[in-house]
């Protein structure tokens, strides 16, 4: 009885669930909707133990599996529930490209817009570009505007609107085939199914977007997300997506290049955190900090707050500079400039990029997503694109209410083959 109830349970039934596959965690947070773009957070975990993910794209998918597995049993038990079996995922990294694709239905008579026209148009903007570039998949497609009978539309087409005539234009967000195959194949591994995925900078735009109003799109914005070993530049105008790029250095090849000093990686990253600046302009007090060597160096390295902040200014040029010359070609499109990223955290990165570009620069933010409850920690950039994946997968929700959880994959297939060789040995039965 246990188990037909879990099959016929439905996806309303559970809290909303994200997972961020970072470089350097694989975290989970679990909240509840109480209103219109606001969120109660009932917890998070995360899992740092084993390297599975590098510069965004997943590497050792059994590990990743088991990291899967144990955040979102973790979290169920933070919860007080037996399971959570499905979760959104947020998909990105270094092989990830926007592409645009459009396609056309001709209804012959003026009649109403359904919901599976225009699925079936998304399917098929899908199917073109996997036929065109084999080698890549669709991580995501987002609607950039519609036309019906040769008029632009804000918005996309409601149900009772009628046309002979429907062109929709996309942006696809596109990687390289094995980032979706690992995915997949990792949460096949935990036992769980993905509900949803959605692309970093979509949940992003959506957290900030509902966090300052959406009229922060019509005017032009771009986010800089600062990771761990990716750091992304996406720029969004009205309802298109300008530009994708993702340059493969982030926050953890500063920690590095400091390590290399003759120090710990851990306190290199401690180093970085407490006495760093993105310039030796920002130093207000220039310290004198003496950093236990590692056994090889031996002994204690003496350097300065401006030594510190020259060699990290250093690193942050060479990550930022192609994107820097992105921005400059985009100036005069783009209104606000948006950082977020764990990375980001570093002390005048603000400062430092209005200094660089000349724009609007401030930090993402969500905190009025959530609730009065909600702990500080959970309102830091870090979570900003977990935020936006929740805010995305309530609205995903509203649409299949009644849509039941999603076995995984690994287990529907093994369930086809018994179906497949049940069929062929009661067709052989008869035969005989």
């Amino acid at each position: 009885m246990a188990k037909r109830h879990q099959q016929q349970q439905t996806v309303e039934e559970l809290p909303l669930v994200a997972i961020d596959m970072g470089s350097n965690c694989i975290r989970a947070m679990a909240a509840k909707r109480i209103g219109p773009n606001m969120l109660h957070i009932l917890g998070v975990e995360e899992l740092n133990k084993f390297a599975c993910v590098e510069r965004g794209v997943i590497t050792q998918t059994s590990n990743a599996g088991y990291s899967i597995g144990v955040v979102l049993r973790l979290l169920a038990n933070r919860l007080n529930v037996a399971d959570l079996p499905t979760a959104f995922v947020l998909t990105g990294g270094r092989s990830m490209q926007v592409v645009s694709v459009s396609s056309k239905r001709d209804q012959v008579h003026k009649r109403e817009i359904s919901k599976r026209t225009l699925d079936e148009m998304e399917d098929e903007c899908k199917r073109k570009i996997e036929q065109r570039y084999p080698d890549v998949a669709v991580l995501g497609i987002i609607p950039a505007y519609f036309r019906l009978d040769g008029v632009e539309q804000d918005e996309r087409p409601l149900p009772e609107q009628r046309a002979e005539m429907i062109e929709g234009h996309y942006v696809a967000f596109v990687g390289r085939k094995e980032m979706e195959t690992y995915l997949q194949k990792s949460f096949d591994q935990a036992g769980k199914s993905i509900e949803r995925s959605f692309v970093r900078p979509e949940a992003l735009l959506s957290a900030f977007a509902a966090e300052d109003g959406y009229d922060v799109l019509q005017e032009g914005c771009a986010v800089l997300d600062f990771g761990a070993q990716t750091t992304t530049l996406t720029i969004f105008k009205g309802s298109e997506y300008l530009f994708n790029k993702v340059v493969p250095q982030g926050g953890y090849h500063i920690t590095h290049l400091l390590e290399q000093q003759g120090i710990a990686l851990a306190t290199a990253e401690k180093l970085k955190c407490q006495f760093g600046h993105a310039s030796a302009a920002q130093v207000k007090r220039n310290l004198s900090l003496k950093i236990p060597a590692i056994a090889e160096v031996g002994g204690v390295l003496k350097v300065s707050s401006e030594e510190l902040a020259y060699t990290i200014s250093l690193k942050l040029e060479e990550i930022l500079k192609p994107l820097f010359e992105i921005l400059s070609t985009y100036e005069s499109r783009i209104k606000t400039l948006y950082v977020t990223g764990g990375a980001s955290m570093l002390q005048g990165t603000i400062e430092y990029l209005q200094q660089k570009t000349s724009m609007h620069v401030m930090y993402g933010a969500h905190d009025q997503l959530l609730d009065a409850e909600t702990e500080q920690k959970y309102l830091e950039p870090t979570y900003s694109a977990l935020v936006g994946a929740l805010i995305m997968g309530a609205d995903y929700r509203d649409e299949h209410k009644d849509q039941p959880v999603k076995a995984p994959s690994l287990i529907k297939r093994l369930q086809k083959q018994i179906e497949t060789q049940t069929e062929l040995i009661f067709t052989e039965q008869h035969a005989n």
